[in-house]
């Protein structure tokens, strides 16, 4: 294996990452509007902050995640080909074709558990204080590029290289438990990680809390699975697939009916 990081995939990962943080601000902002009207601070400077903080951040992130992928046997192989200067028009499309399926259906299956939760008694659901759906759009790249990187390529891989450090397998690679731990893990954090947004509209009881691990864990669970088997661009298509479902069609949807 390369020992030293590949900084071509390191620009790439951080240019993404950090156009992600720029066009999400936009929905950010609309969510926030309220606390915003209050603050001291212009909006102009909270601009700057936001984008300069993703930028140190995103950087940390892709470092070790890209530090640590490679000793795990993680990693994004369509990017590292094409870095290559190899062929792989075929395999692209393939792992487009299923990664979008998955996540469209990733996204109807988050839909039908918020119209369940809903129907238990969460006073909460998906569209309630959604932002304009140019904005939702915006939005999508964020969670497709952004929150991967975060989740999948930084959190994820670091479970995985402390799973692998604790027990691997005979040939040195890490164990299928401890992968599906790190999946597991990854995306019960990031269900976790809603909760503060969440406690801003509605007091946290057992059903809000079960609804934000299971309409999270569907889509990290999923995305966990496809960095694993088939690389980061697998994950990122699947996620931005997945949240166009929740942020474009359907409140397009809500719009038409």
């Amino acid at each position: 294996m390369n020992k030293q990081i590949n900084w071509k995939m390191f620009a790439i990962l951080f240019a993404a990452s950090l156009f992600s943080a720029i066009v999400v601000l936009p929905y950010a902002l609309e969510l926030e509007k309220g606390v915003l009207a209050s603050s001291p601070m212009p909006l102009k400077v909270i601009i700057a902050v936001s984008i300069v903080q993703s930028a140190v951040l995103f950087a940390a992130f892709i470092f070790v995640g890209l530090n640590l992928s490679r000793k795990v046997g993680l990693g994004l192989p369509l990017v590292e080909k094409w870095l290559e200067g190899k062929a792989l028009k075929k395999e692209l499309a393939a792992v487009l074709r299923s990664s979008i399926t998955l996540g469209a259906l990733a996204g109807i299956a988050i839909v039908g558990l918020d119209f369940v939760f809903f129907h238990l008694g969460v006073p909460i659901s998906l569209g309630q204080v959604e932002p304009p759906v140019w904005m939702g759009l915006l939005a999508s790249f964020y969670g497709g590029i952004g929150e991967e990187i975060m989740m999948r390529l930084f959190l994820m891989t670091a479970l995985v290289w402390l799973s692998y450090k604790i027990s691997k397998t005979a040939d040195g690679k890490p164990t299928t438990t401890g992968i599906w731990a790190a999946i597991i893990l990854s995306s019960v954090l990031f269900g976790l990680g809603h909760l503060p947004a969440t406690a801003a509209v509605t007091a946290i009881t057992p059903l809000v809390l079960a609804r934000a691990l299971l309409l999270n864990g569907v889509g990290g669970v999923l995305f966990g699975w496809l960095y694993w088997k088939k690389g980061l661009e697998s994950a990122i298509a699947a996620h931005f697939t997945a949240d166009i479902v929740l942020h474009v069609i359907l409140p397009l949807l809500a719009l038409a009916g």
